[in-house]
């Protein structure tokens, strides 16, 4: 695929001082050739698609006008890095995207010296670039000699909901610190039109003249306190006519734009002006998700993420799978059946409408549906501000995601002991996006917080009815499950509450008691079979069912637990903390996540890696036997 022939001047670049050798009018041809090569790519492995293909112009200015790696550039969340990936030594790389051992899918600093930060959460970037604006400023002071390396965030509009952007840019302005903040607007109704005025008016400021202008009489000017406070009132208006500046000027950046994000010439132009300026700068660069391939274009969505696909169609080539529905799809369907009933229900979602399941939810109780934006803090809390006021508020919530709301879920809802309902997804191993959305803690940091009830369904019909349980309680609730499809139970669409902190004997056996949390009951009664042992679905991770556990205890050699999280502080651990208290010295063992993280792919891949797979609990437990 990468052949001179096909992208001839591609071929040449290796790593980005190779592209610092090209005349700036060969990057717009540059551009269609990395393009086209990320279409290729992502078609034969799937990946994050089509924010990568909006920045395709924008990346290649950045690394054609600055010189990275020593000048530092951080890209937000990551799901626009693949044309960076290319152009950073990894091109001949890009077919094990995701895959174990290959690529991951997000910047890595292990993988990469141009990758500079670790990424997968939104928002990060200021903070990090200004970290690293900050250092390079100090070294640049013991050293007079050297020029301080630049620091450049890139950070996309969906990005800016998050309050961490905002402190971080309140900080940045404060200070004063020298850093670009490239702010990538994919989304064109908020912006207006970008065309010749724009770009001019975008040159004109970022050039020479009006910038010396500016800082000269600011020198002037600032020995007249009233005419200087006139002056830069009139400019703020002025330019607040023609552009949207006036939130980021108040913040203490200099704002600059919009400019075309798919004009490549114009970027470097503008870039380059930039580069000589001091003081924290704000470029708003305006891009199109999906540009230059049609499918996603038409529906940048739905082509977001994608499978392997036909890239003359653009249509997934993955196979239709099972007719088994989703864990999200349960969900979905119960939170609409719930709202049927209750007209207190009210469901809530830090920008994640389709991979939680709302879809339906939001078309058929569109007032009674909170997409809050990336802004998971404020979710949490804007739920307990709805069940102040007496409504019964679900939010739905990746694991990995509520992480960071943890301080809201512990202050505000729990503290209170308001009646909100978790609705945690991607419980677990995730696969292909790796450690930065594997939910490996949830049990860890819920089981810790007073008046919480914490809920692991074992099939796709029991998360229907824990889900009912937990709506019924006047309490905070956590039910958690996995990503993807369940073991295939068939669902039940009445409703029944489950007596809280029971467990469920699946099956009897000798010797050994698994007793299984969640995601691992069907692997454990798969062992259970091999070695006739009981196997336990426990159902609940707080309250625990310590009837049955000392019912347990005294009757087998040994208990042993199971879980999809982490060991430390765990389900298991929670069992192991009750028994300490009672006189039982039958011995225990935690079987589930290690002290390490796991890296990308198939989510299969990972439970084998784990030692979380049949194979892999069955040798557990085995070796467990013999010692």
């Amino acid at each position: 695929m990468d052949t001179p022939s096909e992208y001839p001047l591609l071929s040449q670049i290796d790593v980005p001082a190779d592209l610092r050798q090209l005349d700036i009018s060969d990057l717009p041809q540059l551009s269609h050739e990395l393009r086209q090569f990320l279409i290729e790519s992502v078609a034969k492995t799937g990946g994050h698609f089509g924010a990568s293909l909006g920045t395709i112009e924008l990346t290649v200015a950045l690394h054609y006008v600055y010189n990275t790696p020593r000048d530092q550039l951080v890209w937000d969340v990551g799901h626009q890095t693949y044309g960076h990936k290319i152009l950073t030594g990894r091109k001949h790389l890009m077919n094990t995207m995701r895959m174990s051992d290959g690529l991951a899918p997000f910047p890595k600093r292990g993988e990469s010296d141009y990758d500079t930060f670790g990424v997968g959460h939104s928002s990060t970037s200021i903070s990090a670039a200004l970290g690293m604006a900050i250092a390079a400023q100090q070294r640049a002071a013991e050293q007079p000699d050297e020029e301080a390396a630049k620091a450049i965030a890139v950070i996309g509009d969906g990005a800016l909901t998050a309050g961490l952007a905002y402190e971080a840019l309140n900080h940045a302005g404060g200070l004063k610190t020298d850093m670009l903040v490239v702010l990538n607007d994919n989304d064109m109704s908020i912006s207006p039109n970008v065309g010749a005025m724009n770009r001019y008016l975008a040159r004109l400021l970022t050039g020479p003249l009006v910038s010396g202008a500016r800082e000269g009489s600011k020198k002037v000017l600032s020995k007249t306190p009233p005419l200087f406070e006139f002056a830069k009132r009139t400019e703020e208006q002025v330019k607040g006519m023609v552009v949207p500046s006036s939130m980021f000027e108040e913040l203490g950046f200099n704002y600059y734009g919009p400019v075309d994000g798919h004009d490549v010439e114009g970027m470097v132009a503008v870039l380059q002006n930039m580069k000589n300026l001091s003081g924290p700068l704000f470029l708003h660069v305006v891009t199109k998700k999906g540009y230059g391939y049609r499918f996603a274009e038409e529906d940048p969505l739905a082509l977001h993420a994608v499978s392997p696909f036909d890239p003359k169609t653009g249509k997934s080539l993955k196979p239709s799978g099972s007719n088994k529905p989703t864990y999200t799809k349960v969900f979905g369907n119960w939170l609409c059946d719930m709202a049927e009933r209750d007209e207190r229900l009210v469901g809530i979602t830090p920008a994640m409408r389709e991979g939680s399941g709302m879809v339906e939810f939001e078309e058929r109780f569109p007032e009674r549906y909170f997409d809050v934006g990336i802004a998971e803090q404020h979710a949490v809390t804007l739920a307990a501000g709805l069940a102040c006021g007496g409504q019964k508020p679900v939010v739905a919530i990746y694991s990995t995601f509520l992480q960071r709301a943890y301080d809201q879920l512990v202050h505000d809802v729990a503290i209170q002991n308001l009646p909100v309902v978790f609705a945690i997804d991607r419980a677990g191993l995730v696969g292909p996006d790796g450690p930065t959305h594997a939910g490996a803690y949830d049990f860890s940091y819920l089981r810790c917080v007073p008046n919480m009830t914490i809920m692991a369904p074992a099939d796709e019909n029991e998360c229907r009815h824990l889900l009912y349980t937990a709506y019924q309680l006047d309490s905070p609730s956590a039910v958690r499950y996995p990503r993807g499809s369940g073991p295939g139970a068939g669902i039940e669409m009445e409703m029944t509450p489950l007596p809280v902190g029971k467990a469920e004997v699946r099956r009897k056996g000798k010797s050994i008691a698994l007793l299984a949390f969640g995601s691992m009951v069907s692997v454990a009664e798969d062992v259970g079979d091999t070695l006739d042992a009981t196997v336990v679905n426990m159902r609940f991770v707080k309250p625990l069912d310590t009837v049955l556990i000392d019912e347990l205890a005294a009757s087998h050699d040994h208990l042993i637990t199971v879980e999809e999280n982490a060991i430390a502080g765990g389900a298991g651990a929670g069992v192991m903390e009750y028994l300490a208290t009672t006189a039982c010295r039958t011995p225990v063992t935690l079987i589930g996540l290690r002290d390490e993280y796991i890296e990308h792919g198939s989510r299969e891949e990972l439970l084998t890696r784990a030692g979380l797979d049949e194979a892999g609990v069955l040798a557990q437990v085995n070796e467990i036997v013999k010692r």
